[in-house]
């Protein structure tokens, strides 16, 4: 399966754009020249896929022993379409990026995209998994629930569960075999409003919601705060929130104040400037050394 790679796509920051590539299913190699990944085209149907950059366009290539419809291989390079923000207008963005020095970088180097699951629910899932915690322990909770409740496929990947699958378990087996402690009943609540229709997320990615309005609709679920809201939102392709950690502080910090301690609402008011494209730019100044 081929897609044609639009104009100002680059395939490796896109991949490098934060850490996504590094949590399961997702893989990479050192140059981020691939990525891979295991797409649930049914509760039974999951295919391993590996995408390169080939000349103009970008390849996609699935386990040989499942057989794919025409149907399901489009669905495949749609899912893979989103997941690489290729359909996403970055113009406006790229201008302001022009008019300002430090970030004209982010045009020749093509960034801005940011990496995205297949679903929201993965996305979701993840960010919850990032907070109040070291990348070390986000990574081991995303091995142990896509090994211990995923789909294996012939190459040892594992799919990422459907929420039904993880609202079976108990909130006293998601701490013990998962690792993620106070998270458990937040993860459990999550899947079980999911399941029983109480709340729904993928058409979020399509919404005509106002960003604030998305954003209140994301606070309301339990163990989803400020920062994480913030960050889905840029996954949603809404910019207009920062997403503070002490990750983003420590940077901030390094690259504006010479080491010096802010406030959140210091960091807030910098990038107030940029008006939607503020959390946008923050994460192209926080990143900026990851892409030489």
């Amino acid at each position: 399966m081929t897609i044609q790679i639009p104009s100002g796509f680059n395939f490796r920051t896109t991949v490098n754009s934060h850490g996504w590539y590094d949590l399961p299913p997702f893989r990479s190699n050192d140059t981020m020249t691939l990525l891979q990944t295991v797409i649930s085209l049914t509760p039974k149907k999951h295919v391993t896929i590996t995408i390169r950059e080939t000349g103009s366009v970008l390849t996609i290539t699935n386990d040989r022993t499942i057989r794919l419809t025409r149907t399901e291989q489009e669905r495949i390079k749609n899912i893979v379409r989103s997941m690489l923000r290729m359909d996403e207008q970055f113009s406006k963005f790229y201008s302001l990026c022009k008019k300002e020095p430090h970030l004209r970088w982010v045009l020749k180097r093509g960034a801005g995209r940011i990496l995205r699951s297949p679903t929201v629910f993965e996305d979701v899932v993840k960010m919850m998994f990032t907070t109040n915690c070291s990348w070390a322990l986000t990574k081991i909770q995303t091995v142990q629930l896509t090994t211990k409740l995923g789909k294996r496929t012939v190459e040892n990947f594992f799919s990422f569960p459907p929420p039904e699958t993880i609202a079976r378990q108990t909130e006293h087996w998601l701490r013990r075999e998962l690792s993620c402690g106070y998270r458990a009943p937040y993860l459990l609540k999550l899947c079980n409003d999911l399941t029983n229709n109480t709340i729904e997320l993928e058409s979020m990615r399509h919404s005509d919601l106002p960003t604030e309005e998305l954003y209140w609709k994301l606070r309301s679920i339990k163990g989803i705060g400020h920062y994480a809201a913030g960050n889905i939102l840029k996954l949603l392709g809404r910019y207009d929130y920062l997403g503070i950690d002490s990750w983003v502080r420590t940077r901030f910090s390094e690259i504006h104040t010479k080491g010096r301690k802010v406030s959140d609402a210091h960091i807030e008011k910098h990038y107030d400037r940029y008006g939607s494209w503020r959390g946008l730019v923050c994460l192209m100044e926080v990143t900026s050394d990851w892409h030489g």
